[in-house]
């Protein structure tokens, strides 16, 4: 299976998708990067896409992993639509892989698990918090907009639409994007 990543196009950058100093983003010139999963583990490939970001610069490399919170009926918590203690140790260990293997690149790494509703949403404020200047995700193929709104797997997707910095997604279908 051919694995294709596929930056932010042209038209994003055009949109504003601009690292820290303010001008256009240009593969390799990333000071700090983000690796953000919705839930899936991080591919090989995926670490090798952000490995490839941050050593030309040396940057740092976050790993964030999003704990789905699947609802609060009447704006009240439930436990039981919270992430599971089995959920949220999946979760960890997706994240300290992923570092495990950024810092046997000799890439400097650390990472964090949250908690949310909208994986897209807390993904992009941490981009905007932060100062990331480039986000890579691993992504299934796209769907339909409309179908795919619905569906938490188009996540990655969801994020390259809302981020106003580079997304570049790995996947087999990514390219398509």
């Amino acid at each position: 299976m051919a694995v294709a990543v596929a930056p932010v196009t042209g038209r994003a950058l055009r949109r504003g998708a601009r690292n820290a100093s303010g001008s256009e983003a240009v593969a390799g010139s990333f000071q700090r990067v983000l690796i953000a999963s919705e839930g899936r583990p991080v591919p090989d490939e995926a670490i090798a896409e952000a490995a490839r970001l941050a050593a030309r610069s040396g940057a740092h490399v976050h790993v964030l992993a999003v704990a789905r919170i699947y609802g609060t009926p009447f704006g009240m918590t439930t436990p039981g639509l919270l992430p599971t203690k089995k959920e949220w140790a999946e979760r960890h260990e997706v994240v300290a892989s992923a570092v495990r293997r950024l810092k046997k690149r000799g890439i400097k790494a650390d990472g964090q698990v949250v908690g949310t509703r909208n994986a897209a949403k807390r993904i992009c404020a941490e981009v905007s918090m932060r100062d990331y200047e480039a986000v890579v995700m691993s992504c299934d193929p796209d769907r339909n907009r409309f179908v795919g709104d619905l569906m938490w797997t188009q996540e990655p997707q969801r994020v390259r639409r809302r981020a106003r910095v580079p997304v570049f997604l790995v996947g087999a279908a990514a390219a398509d994007g």
